[in-house]
């Protein structure tokens, strides 16, 4: 796959090459199509530093890296250290989901560490670098201590007014939050946290799913927190990137009618049908802007191209806002073709 990745990016570089001697030297966008990572990267999060874009997903084994969010290489066989992957294999068999953030300086990686539902927990690793490797600090939240099903998805956001950290995560559980503390490394008050429902309504009140939510992405826009997330059934048609949004982290989220997202409530921008060639699209990364003005999000979905139904690849796609301050996707589908960002 490596070697395939620096084919589509010589390709990439040829085109680019192409246009512009055509537009004598003007700095211009090309087409890509989608995947932009066609192997199994599902849960994506991506972060940057330097004018270097990192990329890591579930499983949790390597970090890509890129300088356009569309042609991607290996920059680091390791995303955690030996004695820290051999210490976080024994809390938990499978790891999902990561968030990559940097907190009080420093940059954290989040991780669930699954078992079951009822046996899952969130742990807190740290790099000296945004390659890695990263190395474990200790476990943020426990589902065998809270009850809270499904203690997976993390999401970490400082709100840069309050300096006040938080910690979002959740599924069939419902997605709530909690409060670290400044360094992002522990929960604020580990003897007496404070877990507050913010969306998403239990898996065995809605067996359809429509109403559960899980892998939320917190983004700021013009005077609001978006909360950004997945629901339906992973597997199929039915899964779709939402939003809500609220004027503070510690808010109500509410769909664009005003409804709360606590409910099972949300707007919903990137969806699917049965028979699409990419279906299912969801739990999307960061939001990234250009020096175009453009911003886009990468995000995990299934492809019929792949013969294994299983296999979730990374699209990456413009995203828009509406004059009332709603995020949009042009057609509201995942797009086989877009243009490449100029960063």
């Amino acid at each position: 796959m490596k070697k395939h990745i620096w084919i589509a990016a010589a390709i990439a570089a040829a085109v680019i090459a192409v246009f512009l001697s055509a537009k004598g030297g003007k700095d211009v966008s090309v087409p890509f199509s989608n995947p932009v990572i066609a192997e199994d990267c599902p849960d994506p999060t991506i972060w940057e530093e330097d004018g270097t874009f990192y990329l890591m997903s579930t499983g949790a084994r390597r970090i890509m890296c890129s300088k356009n969010l569309v042609t991607w290489e290996v920059a680091a066989d390791r995303a955690i250290d030996e004695q820290s992957w051999d210490a976080a294999k024994e809390l938990g068999k499978q790891f999902w989901a990561p968030d990559v953030t940097k907190v009080d300086g420093k940059w954290m990686l989040y991780l669930t560490c699954y078992n079951a539902a009822e046996d899952s927990r969130i742990a807190a690793f740290t790099s000296a670098g945004p390659a890695g490797p990263f190395s474990l600090v200790g476990v943020l939240t426990d589902s065998r201590d809270t009850g809270i099903l499904d203690t997976i998805d993390p999401e970490v956001v400082t709100d840069p007014k309050s300096g006040r950290t938080w910690l979002f995560f959740g599924s069939i559980g419902r997605v709530h939050r909690v409060e670290l503390n400044r360094a992002g490394t522990a929960l604020k008050d580990p003897g007496n946290p404070v877990y507050t429902h913010v969306a998403g309504v239990l898996a065995e009140d809605n067996p359809e799913r429509d109403k559960v939510f899980e892998g939320t992405y917190l983004h700021w826009h013009k005077g609001y927190w978006y909360l950004f997330a997945s629901g339906g059934h992973y597997w199929n048609h039915t899964y779709r990137i939402v939003a809500g949004r609220s004027r503070t982290l510690d808010g109500v989220f509410l769909d664009e009618d005003g409804k709360p997202m606590t409910e099972g409530f949300a707007t919903t921008i990137l969806s699917s049908e049965e028979g699409d060639r990419f279906y299912g699209p969801g739990h999307n990364g960061e939001i990234f802007r250009d020096r175009k003005g453009n911003e886009y999000m990468l995000y995990h979905c299934h492809n019929t191209d792949n013969e294994r139904s299983s296999v979730r690849n990374t699209l990456l796609q413009r995203i828009n806002w509406r004059k009332d301050g709603w995020p949009c996707f042009e057609g509201g589908k995942p797009v086989q073709e877009d243009m490449t960002p100029r960063f």
